[in-house]
């Protein structure tokens, strides 16, 4: 058990972050309101400064003036940028870029152009690379040059409907996704959330929820992880279009109105809470659950391991109302092969972390187990 601050909004609840870029950042937000957090990036990033292929890129863009420039991502674009400074190209690629109407995908692409001397014509508010196609599909591109610099993945269809419509489209891949070097951090927070062992988990880009999905579907635990993602576990993306591939897998994330990190943490702040956070009286005590933690008379409150937590708010379902071993074993061992044994020494597992409020678990000879609170 671990003593921890009950002024702290994210006590008790674990979060898993998959972020690769700024992991560090967000996981510091987190724990500094006091979550647990599981990191397991679904993804690296693969700079190709070197890669023959951007080189081929930036060449292609210096030998005549771009007519439109699309700049999808903040990293990517000064990656662009820096490789072509590092070639001898920095100057000439940014005259090239200078009479062109430069188009961003969302306030970090655009940030990123205008510290390099640039500024956009225009960029969409949902940061959707849909509505940037619709927008030079509006125009006329018949022999207009074209540069769209990808992020992390190739942008094969965009860059085929320009084409249809007469652009000559240079492709600039300046980094992409790979797999993270060590895979099992992500493997164990695909089986925590099959198990609902984490209340919410983060997204901030696209390509890592279809890892991580990808992922589940790797360990045959596709059907779990979308269950626990419907019911108990909270979904959180940084903006709409990392949450695309959530919705059509079925599952409603939470998105917060602003695409920041700061912005998640509190959605999180607000939303989890609401969402698994339990109020009862037991005589004169107050007892809060409030994920894996119990907090009474506003003492210290307790970190109890996921599956005590899952026993515990399975009884305060309905307090008072007596909850057979069978059920229980139902209700707290989703995923994992246990016997009513296993639930008689979680209950006096869960008795002794609750120490001098062990009585709040009540026995009920013959029947089961039920909780001595009130809602």
């Amino acid at each position: 058990m671990t003593a921890l601050q009950p002024s702290s909004p994210l006590v008790g609840y674990t979060i898993g972050v998959t972020a690769a870029r700024r992991r560090e950042e967000l996981v510091a937000l987190l724990r500094r309101r006091g979550a647990r957090v599981v990191e397991a990036p679904a993804l690296r990033i693969m700079p190709l400064e070197d890669d023959e292929a951007l080189r081929r890129a930036t060449e292609q863009c210096l030998t005549a003036p771009l007519d439109y420039v699309v700049a999808t991502t903040g990293v990517g674009w000064r990656g662009w940028l820096s490789a072509a400074d590092g070639w001898g190209h920095g100057a000439r690629l940014a005259e090239v870029c200078a009479p062109a109407v430069v188009l961003t995908r969302g306030p970090k692409a655009t940030g990123a152009v205008r510290a390099g001397g640039l500024s956009e014509t225009w960029s969409p508010a949902t940061e959707a690379t849909d509505e940037l196609l619709a927008w030079l599909l509006a125009r006329d591109l018949r022999g207009r040059r074209v540069a769209v610099q990808e992020h992390g993945a190739s942008l094969d269809g965009f860059s085929a409907a320009l084409r249809e419509r007469g652009a000559e489209v240079i492709p600039v891949p300046v980094y992409r996704w790979a797999p993270p070097e060590d895979l099992s951090p992500l493997r164990r927070l695909v089986e925590q959330t099959a198990r609902r062992e984490v209340h919410a988990l983060t997204f901030t880009s696209a390509p890592a929820i279809t890892a991580f999905l990808g992922t589940a579907d790797e360990l045959g635990l596709r059907a779990e992880v979308l269950a626990g993602l419907r019911e108990e576990v909270l979904p959180v993306c940084v903006g709409p279009v990392c949450a695309r591939p959530l919705e059509e897998a079925g599952i409603t994330p939470h998105c917060p109105e602003r695409g920041r990190l700061g912005a998640m943490v509190r959605a999180i702040e607000s939303v989890l809470p609401q969402r698994n956070r339990r109020e009862l009286r037991s005589g004169t005590s107050r007892v809060t659950l409030q994920g894996n933690a119990v907090l009474i008379d506003g003492a210290e409150p307790v970190q109890l391991p996921p599956l005590l937590a899952a026993v515990l708010r399975a009884l305060a379902e309905q307090p008072g109302h007596v909850l057979s071993r069978a059920e229980l074993l139902r209700r707290a061992w989703i995923g994992t092969q246990a016997d009513e044994h296993a639930v008689e020494a979680a209950i006096a597992r869960l008795r002794g972390a609750l120490g001098d409020h062990a009585r709040l678990v009540r026995t009920v000879p013959k029947r089961g187990y039920s909780l001595l609170a009130a809602a």
